[in-house]
């Protein structure tokens, strides 16, 4: 009975991980690409992470394709003339760029943005991050924004070649940091959702109803 139990936990071990590895294959290929026509919305959040992610979330700014820019993210010590000669900010960043201080994480980015888009009475925002790190991005967003139009508006990082992503160790090692937590955030997000609908299915029905 045991040796059949160690089998079943090897076959379900190596199924795991099978899946795993060719999730990775797919979230990879799936990677978005920055859209080849312009974009508009509501306003416009470049996470910080890469000087390329705020200096397209600058053109974008500049171009008027969103009314305003949030850059979340920013370190404490950095002020925002700092910032504008980092980015080489046009004229309408000192009007319309904002900085959000409080975030550190991509869920603290969702949760400023959240906060920043409320106060503006945005319905559409411009997502800008990298490329591998904008499958998170977005659904850390919806989550805290479900009635939000996000368009995503990924950027490309120097030192990750995506063309040949399997040869080189850096990328690969980014890569699969940014899918590991991409699958923990989704299966947290699962699990919260089970543990509402739990919740909802017991409650008596005036609280039910009260609650809808």
């Amino acid at each position: 009975m045991l040796r059949v139990m160690r089998n079943m936990l090897a076959i379900f071990a190596v199924v795991v991980a099978g899946l795993y590895v060719a999730g990775f294959f797919v979230f990879v290929s799936s990677l978005p690409r920055q859209p080849a026509h312009r974009v508009r919305a509501d306003g416009i959040v470049a996470l910080t992470g890469g000087d390329s992610r705020l200096d397209t979330a600058e053109t974008l700014l500049e171009q008027g394709d969103g009314k305003r820019l949030l850059i979340s993210g920013v370190h404490a010590t950095l002020t925002k003339a700092a910032l504008k000669h980092l980015v080489h900010g046009g004229r309408r960043f000192d009007c319309c760029a904002d900085l959000g201080f409080a975030a550190t994480s991509t869920r603290g980015n969702a949760r400023e943005a959240a906060s920043w888009a409320r106060r503006h009475n945005y319905r559409s925002l411009i997502v800008v991050t990298a490329n591998y790190h904008m499958p998170r991005s977005l659904h850390e967003f919806a989550m805290q924004m479900p009635d939000m139009r996000l368009v995503a508006y990924p950027v490309s990082q120097a030192d990750i070649d995506l063309a040949g992503w399997w040869l080189d160790l850096h990328t690969l090692r980014v890569l699969h940091l940014e899918y590991a937590k991409y699958v923990g955030t989704m299966l947290v997000s699962a699990l919260a959702a089970a543990r509402a609908a739990h919740t909802a299915a017991h409650l008596p029905a005036h609280e039910t109803n009260h609650v809808s």
